[in-house]
């Protein structure tokens, strides 16, 4: 079989995985088994903690002591069991340690599986910058299919989400094993852990651009999952208003929109990035938070439809747009003796310590705006409109301060180069 083929493969079931139960659990977990917003947020914040950690150790494992095929398969084989354990559990609090027991061995694989591929197309020849951007968009694929079949078949309502993406962890953990060898890298053996989570960077604080930058990266971090958490609890709620709505019916379908858009967003990048320079992009990624959230603020499934659809569609880019044009800064003004370990506090601020605020704090202005009936836990009134308000309040926030304390001035003759 085609080796580039068989890395698509690879990069597909990836993140068909995560597409499983991302999106959908958040109306399960809220829906049948009457978690609170704060509880939710909770299990949306182990994958900041798991980002935080797993990912460093995983890496030198790797790097020093096991093949990194091996070590992708045996966490995706891991990561199946806990989903399973947990698709039996209606618990708070037992739910949310095997969550994050489940984040802590999945979001190692994301660097691994990115790891696999670029040994297995150096070894056999491949221009890795070239090929590997290709390949790697079939994960995307992936993860809106995944949301679709767990939107279409119903098992966005039960656990059978967590059953599926279980199997599906235990196809792509068997299949790691089959993949070409990766061995270790002995010539790494003097990294330290604080260097592999980018923390031995921590010294580029003492510059304040470089400080207000890691700052923003985090506070934007924090938004970062708001909406993965709560956006299918939010337009399920209209069920009673709109019970006949495509919208409400098949609202997992209805957010994989968003995915899409981010697709498409990429695209755009190399040109808004020429154009406007990094410190504008970054700041039309704050600005699209906003209206992100503003938007489910004002839509609904009937007249407010457009509102639902445009928020959709600038999901694209709110995420992207941040997250690669801040790589960029990093790239450029880091000293290039810490350029690798500055992108990993940069990934340690927004996807770590970031979605862990924003995951607990969510949750927290969820409950706020939420009545429940003390005796069954079933939730009474919700004010998401007042709930979206305040997340798009938050995000303009920073865009007023961001642009105010954040000087960087964009050269134009400096060549943009992106990679995804």
């Amino acid at each position: 079989m085609n080796i580039k083929f068989r890395l698509t493969i690879l990069s597909f079931l990836q993140f068909f995985v995560w597409g499983a139960w991302l999106i959908s659990i958040g109306g399960y977990l809220g829906g049948v088994l009457h978690f609170k917003g704060s509880e939710i947020g909770g299990v949306f914040s182990t994958l900041g903690i798991a980002s935080l950690i797993s990912p460093a150790i995983m890496g030198i494992i790797a790097d020093r002591w096991i093949n990194a095929e091996k070590v992708l398969g045996a966490c995706h084989l891991i990561g199946a069991a806990l989903l399973i354990a947990a698709s039996k559990v209606t618990d708070p609090g037992t739910f949310y340690w095997i969550m994050l027991f489940n984040s802590l061995f999945y979001m190692p694989t994301i660097a691994l599986a990115n790891t696999v591929s670029y040994n297995v197309l150096t070894q056999k020849g491949f221009d890795v910058v070239k090929v590997f951007p290709p390949i790697r968009s079939w994960g995307t694929v992936g993860f809106i299919l995944a949301m679709w079949i767990v939107d279409l078949t119903g098992w966005k309502a039960n656990n059978m989400q967590l059953i599926f993406s279980a199997a599906s962890a235990i196809c792509l953990g068997l299949y790691s094993f089959s993949m070409p060898a990766c061995p270790p890298s002995k010539a790494i053996k003097s990294n330290s852990f604080l260097s592999s989570v980018g923390l031995d960077a921590i010294v580029l604080f003492k510059q304040k651009k470089m400080a207000i930058f890691f700052v923003f990266a985090m506070l934007l971090g924090a938004a970062l999952q708001i909406t993965n958490a709560f956006g299918g609890s939010f337009l399920g709620s209209f069920k009673s208003t709109y019970p006949d709505s495509f919208v409400v019916k098949h609202e997992i379908l209805t957010l994989s929109i968003s995915q899409i858009s981010e697709t498409l967003f990429i695209l755009a990048i190399p040109f808004f990035l020429k154009k406007f320079g990094i410190k504008q992009v970054m700041l039309m990624s704050i600005f699209a938070w906003v209206l992100r959230f503003g938007l489910f603020g004002i839509g609904n499934p009937g007249s407010g439809l457009p509102f639902l659809l445009l928020s959709m569609i600038v999901y694209g880019m709110a995420f992207d747009f941040f997250n690669i044009s801040g790589s960029l800064f990093v790239e450029n003004e880091a000293p290039k003796n810490f350029r690798g370990s500055a992108q990993g506090l940069f990934m340690f601020m927004t996807n770590g310590l970031g979605a862990f605020i924003g995951g607990k704090g969510s949750g927290w202005i969820v409950d706020y705006y939420t009545k429940t009936n003390e005796t069954t836990k079933e939730i009474i009134s919700r004010d998401w409109q007042s709930i979206w308000f305040v997340f798009a309040a938050y995000a303009l926030v920073l865009g007023i301060v961001f642009p105010l304390i954040f000087k960087y001035k964009h050269n134009r003759d400096t060549q943009v180069t992106v990679t995804h």
